[in-house]
């Protein structure tokens, strides 16, 4: 009878022992599972707060870094091909000319890039009136592989202009004449071109304007650059 009860007791106690030490195995797991996924929420959190930021970052680079033409640029009517991509052309040298204000000391530059900034933006304005005028309601057609402007706006896609805000005094001067004297090259290729492929005379007429205007401003730079290098 002794040996019975004390076995039965021993069952016993193990049986309970065991009730009570699942419990905590339990929570133990379930505190040890809520720190990892509090611990993945946190690090997907971060993730992504990182990503955002390259996001971000990659954003603010768009201006400079987007160069591809628009989707079926080629296919778009010439005259259209014409303003949203010189339209885009001259947006890069008002950009460039404008740093000419606020970081040059010579004071025949400073008003050359104004000249630039103000017979630009006139230009950008009527191109836009055109466009909404002969085509309203079409999707952007910047064509990057139209004569002249590629090449002429590699500047804008590399780190030239990060290197011109990084400089002054003469340096900047000369880098700026060292830009845009390129950048002017392909404006006048480009508008040679559509010398005869535009349909409006209007867009003729402003071709001939750009290659008047802009080859005799190529002329000045190139006196100044061998000017200035001395």
């Amino acid at each position: 009878m002794k040996k019975g009860v004390l076995l039965s007791l021993t069952v016993a106690l193990a049986v309970f022992g065991a009730a009570c030490q699942q419990p905590s195995t339990v929570n133990t797991n379930s505190a040890m599972n809520q720190n990892a996924v509090n611990r993945n929420s946190m690090n997907g959190n971060s993730m992504m707060n990182q990503n955002s930021s390259t996001m971000n970052d990659n954003s603010n680079m768009s201006g400079m870094m987007d160069m591809n033409s628009s989707p079926n640029a080629a296919s778009q009517p010439y005259d259209l091909q014409f303003i949203d991509t010189m339209t885009h052309h001259h947006q890069g040298a008002v950009d460039m000319a404008k740093m000419v204000l606020t970081k040059s000391n010579n004071e025949e530059l400073k008003k050359f890039a104004q000249k630039i900034i103000d017979d630009q933006n006139k230009e950008i304005a009527q191109m836009k009136d055109w466009r909404e005028k002969w085509f309203a309601g079409k999707p952007a057609a910047m064509n990057m592989e139209m004569p002249g402007m590629k090449d002429s706006m590699k500047m804008m896609i590399g780190d030239g202009m990060k290197r011109m805000e990084a400089t002054g005094g003469k340096e900047f001067d000369l880098m700026f004449l060292d830009m845009m004297t390129p950048h002017h090259a392909g404006a006048t290729t480009m508008a040679k071109e559509a010398l005869s492929k535009a349909e409006h005379q209007e867009t003729k007429t402003l071709a001939n304007q750009i290659i008047e205007a802009q080859e005799a401003e190529i002329k000045q730079m190139a006196d100044w650059k061998a000017k200035w290098s001395k």
